[in-house]
This record gives structure tokens, sequence and C-alpha cells, in this order.
């Protein structure tokens, strides 16, 4: 018969131990009770050790209506991710009115509202003697987001910086169209002040502003157009009511 191996306790003992170590379980008894879920707390020599994120420095923006557009279209703008064509605002610098879009139309490459919704803009204008050439066309977001939606995390941003230009065009009248630029030259909900025109000295001496429903929204509901001719006329001739 052959021998019978011999048995090492000590070995058997330190392999039970360390396959449960492996499995997780770290001690036998523990009299206190454990929160097993709970994350475990920060050694203090390394939360000590750890800097704290310095508060990012804030952008002087520029003081040229002309820097202020090549900054906007450039790969500090907020759009500069958005993975889709950056479009300038167009027309003279010094003109006295100033058109305020929220966004690109999905067609437009190289210039603003090139679709129905600026054909129907350019009727509009020519009714009370404006064209392109002789009107500041600009958008809140220089470019169009895959969703056709701005991302509600920089309606404040983009606000700003909307405002910074017009205080740089200072114009005599501003006409917003549709509510995300009304919201983010007067406030939260686009409201005028009062009637449907208001002047305001924010953007230069006695600017009057007016807010009208946007084109694309006026050729799916034809019904609203009449109101939106109210306004515009109302703004052109300097009235409010």
């Amino acid at each position: 018969m052959g021998a019978e191996p011999a048995l090492n306790w000590q070995d058997a003992a330190a392999s039970a131990l360390e396959w449960w170590r492996d499995a997780g379980v770290d001690m036998l008894v523990e009299d206190a009770p454990r929160d097993w879920l709970a994350r475990p707390a920060a050694r203090p020599e390394l939360a000590a050790a750890t800097p704290a994120a310095a508060p990012p420095a804030p952008v002087t923006l520029p003081d040229t209506i002309e820097a202020f557009v090549a900054w906007r279209l450039g790969d500090a703008a907020p759009e500069a991710e958005w993975m889709s064509p950056r479009i300038p605002p167009s027309g003279p610098v010094d003109a006295g009115w100033v058109v305020l879009t929220d966004m690109p139309d999905p067609e437009d490459r190289d210039a603003l509202m090139t679709g129905a919704p600026g054909r129907l803009l350019d009727r509009m204008l020519l009714a009370v003697g404006l064209s392109r050439a002789t009107v500041h066309l600009a958008s809140l977001a220089v470019a169009r987001p895959v969703t056709g939606q701005i991302p509600p995390e920089q309606q404040a941003r983009l606000g700003e910086l909307v405002r910074h230009q017009l205080r740089l065009l200072a114009p005599r009248k501003l006409l917003l169209l549709g509510q995300a630029a009304s919201r983010a030259v007067l406030g939260t909900d686009g409201a005028l002040p009062s009637g449907s025109t208001a002047v305001l000295n924010q953007f230069g001496p006695d600017c009057a502003i007016g807010a009208i429903r946007h084109p694309r929204f006026l050729l799916e509901h034809p019904a609203h157009k009449g109101e939106a001719w109210k306004r515009l006329l109302q703004l052109h001739r300097g009235t409010s009511e």
C-alpha cells in the first residue's frame, strides 16, 4: 500500500484564507454594523493633496463688431462643437434696422434665411421700404443644432453674446423673429415690456424693439400673418398701439 500524502494544515489554512480574501471577505467578525454599499471615505492625506479647481478666467469679448463676428465664427464660440456650418450675419453694420433670428435654417449654407422663411421676410421688409441690403440680419446662434433646438444649457450664454453684439451694432430699430430671439433679448418669457413695441436704451439711445412670430411659424400658420404685419408696421412707424 502506498503511503498517504502528508497534510500540512498551515498550508491548507493559508490557502483557504487566500480564497476568502479573493472573494471579498476581509474579516471574520465585526462588532459594529457596516453599510456595505457606502463609498469609502477619502484618505485625509490624499484629500489635502488634491488642489482645488481654479475658477475659469472670464472671457473678454471683442469690442468692435468686426472682431466680435470673427470670434463668434471661430473655435471659441459655443457652437464650435455642433458640427454644422457657422453662418455670419449679413448687411451693413451701421444699418438703422437689425433683424434677429434664432438660428440658421436647415437649407442655409453661406447666408441666413435663404429658403422660404427668408423669402417671406423679404416680402415683409419690402412692404415697409426695406431690403436685405438696408438691414443687418443676425442670429442668436451662428450654427444650427442637429436637433433644431438650442440646447437649454447654452441659452443663457448665447443670450449674453447676442446682447453684446447688439450693443456694438447700436440699432435704432430691432426686429425679433420668434420666441428664442425674443427671450434672449427681452427676458425669460420674451414678452415686450408694454404693448407690441417698446423703446429701450440698453442697445443704444432709444432703440425701438418689436417682436413677431418667426416666418417659419407664419408659413405653417397663415392666420397669424395679420398680427405680424401689424407689429411690423408699428415698429416702422414708431408706435406702440
